[in-house]
């Protein structure tokens, strides 16, 4: 099978839909397919991975909010190139011009719109929390679930990344077809890279001695990750035990964030880690994760934090929330700062061998991205079998 995703939010720099592109691209041709990407690029490039499979650079103008980011312009690029390619299925996963691209394209394939995110949730919920009710902003700006339910129409099939995000499309009415909850790289994460050593160093960066506190958030440095509200979190909580965080993390906040712990001796703010096994032995080396971000809808970090056999410490919506349990972790309620410590103090006062071990337990079933990978694949393969039969059988819908 050759899958072509057209993906207006991969960028070499980008957080959760890079890494999942990237194991994508290497996962496929070991399981007999064929991964071929076409971004938005600073300029025409071709990237070849390993297998066959590769990234097709498009030149795009980039987000003027997001340089990390571009925005597909004109179709025609995009409509050879999937001329040329003559996918089986062809990908998206943007609700803006790669979804008209995508559903404007006369080829044969099937068409999958592949949701990763919930843009109510991330910037509209975000925005207006404080002046008006959730119920008030989803009425205000129901305008979008009619835009996407129009949008969705001629796509084949409409896929989620986990059964958070799929609860909250239906709660609005939208078609939803499959739920394909991602998964890690187990093979990279392991509470066996553990390193006291590694610890210490981080716990020294902090200016913290080893019998302090350390916990580790990872993601980019973007409004919605609310890493100023976590920052305050374990400042607060410092005032009670002694407790250092180390941020990986980059992007269009970092200015703001390294103005904001200017005065937190024991907070310290580093460049992402690529290294997928660096990474690992990072997390499997600090004492609990803690996370700010309530509109994610798959919580990848949190279950390589969870594989690493880390407690969490997230806030009570997201897809962070649906990984954490009572036995090895503590939510509090997203966006306050108050709550966060209270969160972070209730943890780290536990005991913390029983909810270390509890961790360990719930580590051994994080799900893996292969098995991600061969459930979507074979749920693709079903519907070309079943257009194959019936060739109206998979057509895409006109209506929600």
């Amino acid at each position: 099978m050759r899958i072509v995703d057209v993906n207006e939010l991969y960028s070499p720099t980008g957080g959760g839909v890079r890494s999942y592109i990237d194991r994508k691209l290497a996962i496929l041709p070991e399981l007999g397919h064929e991964q071929i990407v076409i971004a938005p690029g600073r300029e025409d490039r071709i990237e070849e991975r390993p297998g066959g499979s590769k990234i097709i650079f498009v030149k795009a103008p980039g987000l003027p909010f997001d340089s990390n980011y571009g925005l597909f312009w004109e179709a025609a690029p995009v409509h050879r190139l999937l001329d040329e390619l003559k996918p089986d299925v062809v990908e998206n996963c943007s609700p803006w011009r790669s979804a008209r691209i995508v559903a404007g394209w006369q080829g044969p394939a099937i068409k999958s719109w592949f949701l990763h995110n919930d843009n109510k949730e991330a910037y509209p919920k975000r925005w207006f929390a404080r002046v008006a009710s959730e119920a008030t902003i989803e009425r205000a700006f129901g305008w979008y679930d009619r835009y996407m339910t129009r949008m969705m129409a001629p796509f084949n099939t409409i896929v989620t990344n986990g059964p958070t995000l799929t609860d909250r499309l239906t709660a609005r009415g939208l078609r939803i077809d499959a739920t394909m909850t991602l998964g890690i790289e187990r093979q990279h994460f392991s509470p066996a890279l553990r390193s006291p050593a590694l610890r210490a160093a981080m716990l020294a960066q902090c200016g913290l001695p080893e019998d302090a506190h350390l916990l580790i958030g990872v993601g980019r440095h973007h409004p919605e990750k609310q890493w100023p509200m976590v920052i305050d979190a374990v400042r607060r909580a410092g005032t009670r035990l002694p407790v250092g965080l180390v941020l990986l993390g980059l992007g269009p906040d970092t200015r703001t964030l390294e103005r904001h712990i200017a005065d937190s001796p024991h907070v310290r703010l580093f460049q992402p880690v690529y290294d997928r096994v660096q990474l690992a032995s990072l997390m499997a080396s600090a004492d609990a994760f803690i996370h700010g971000c309530t509109s994610e809808t798959f919580g990848m970090v949190a279950s390589e934090a969870l594989a690493s056999g880390l407690p969490l410490i997230v806030p009570d919506k997201g897809g962070a929330a649906a990984v954490a349990k009572p036995a090895y972790a503590e939510t509090y309620r997203g966006g306050n700062a108050y709550e966060c410590a209270a969160a972070i103090v209730r943890l780290l006062l536990r005991d913390r061998p029983l909810v270390r071990r509890a961790a360990l337990v719930a580590s051994e079933t994080v799900l893996s991205d292969r098995d991600h990978a061969a459930a979507l694949v074979a749920h693709y393969q079903a519907m070309i079998d079943a257009r194959a039969a019936d060739p109206g059988a998979v057509a895409g819908r006109r209506s929600a």
